[in-house]
């Protein structure tokens, strides 16, 4: 059995981990660690979880953790995970982050986004964690960077376009939607459930710090500087993220067509579904799964295209892909664990 330890439990991603790794037939969880809730055990902490977890919630000690454990979620928030990380590398251990703390390449670019990094020489080691694309790089790895709810959604949406270069990196939108729990489980005015219910709003236009992860991963797969407007908006609605994405075509194709080369290239991935082109993507389709639905449109009309993802920010967008990285990086089969039909309605 894989021993692991999930730092940072107490939040909604911890909890998603927890869900999962529970009914994981290779995965043994021997620590959980939250600074809040210290020496309660963690079905105290989720109700959800009693009758399947028992472990106690343990501060965060880098040396007792790594001395019972061999892979380590880290699951705090940026610079918090930037802390331990080494110390978890040093001592052996296989590491999954999922802040945003290891996921750009560029130093300067993380200081512009976030803060200063105390350990930027890791940048190199640690693979972008998204298995569509970087699959082959994720079974040799030590440190997986875990990637944003949003940025999961946009490149896998745009990825096939950018690859056989039929849309033009330079007019690309993105406007993007994202549940409250996108928000954390911290208490913040903006989520509080009178400030969130029946109401829609924009945050975070032109500065998202998931801009940069966005550009760079979709600069890699067109081979040229791209740059895009983003626009992520708050849903007044649990979990879920649903991205539109919109940009020039460079060759006329249709709709059929374009829906051909997404299910070609596509076609291994356990974890993509490509939506028929009468039916697209809706969040309430995906609920409580590791799926990211696409769908697109080619309009004629403005010779562009519009594509469509939906994914579980807490699943596809955190956890669950955290899962599946594990399983390619342990050699497991990567759709172990995670086999779970979404909730309808």
């Amino acid at each position: 059995m894989l021993k692991v330890a999930i730092v940072g439990a107490s939040g909604y991603t911890g909890a998603e981990l927890l869900r999962i790794l529970v009914g994981h037939p290779e995965v043994e969880i021997c620590s959980v660690t939250s600074r809040q809730h210290e020496g309660l055990p963690i079905h105290q902490v989720f109700p959800s979880l009693t009758g399947f977890c028992e472990l106690l919630c343990e501060p965060l000690d880098v040396a007792a953790i790594s001395a019972r454990v061999d892979l380590v979620f880290t699951a705090l928030p940026h610079k918090s995970a930037m802390e331990v990380v080494p110390g978890f590398l040093d001592a052996g251990c296989k590491v999954i982050d999922l802040s945003a703390d290891y996921r750009l390449n560029d130093e300067d670019v993380y200081q512009q986004w976030y803060q200063p990094h105390t350990s930027p020489e890791l940048f190199a080691q640690a693979v972008y964690g998204l298995p569509e694309l970087y699959a082959d790089q994720l079974r040799s790895a030590q440190l997986i960077a875990n990637p944003g709810c949003y940025p999961t959604s946009v490149i896998l949406g745009l990825a096939p376009l950018l690859e056989e270069q039929l849309i033009d990196p330079a007019t690309l939108i993105v406007d993007s939607k994202s549940g409250v729990s996108g928000a954390g489980r911290g208490v913040k005015l903006g989520s509080l459930f009178c400030e969130a219910n029946e109401g829609f709003r924009a945050y975070g236009i032109a500065s998202h710090r998931h801009t940069p992860e966005i550009e760079q991963e979709l600069t890699g797969l067109a081979s040229t500087p791209v740059r895009l407007s983003f626009t992520p908006h708050l849903l007044p609605v649990n979990r879920g993220i649903l991205s539109t994405c919109y940009a020039d075509l460079l060759q006329h194709k249709t709709t059929e067509e374009l829906l051909d080369l997404y299910r070609g290239r596509f076609a291994n991935e356990k974890f993509v579904r490509i939506m028929p082109g009468d039916q697209l993507p809706n969040i309430a389709y995906v609920r409580g799964t590791n799926f990211c639905d696409i769908g697109l449109v080619s309009d004629e009309h403005t010779g562009r295209v519009i594509v469509i993802s939906a994914i579980d920010n807490l699943v596809k967008g955190a956890a669950g892909q955290a899962v599946q990285n594990m399983n390619i990086m342990c050699g497991f089969e990567e759709a172990l664990g995670l086999g779970i039909v979404p909730t309808f309605p």
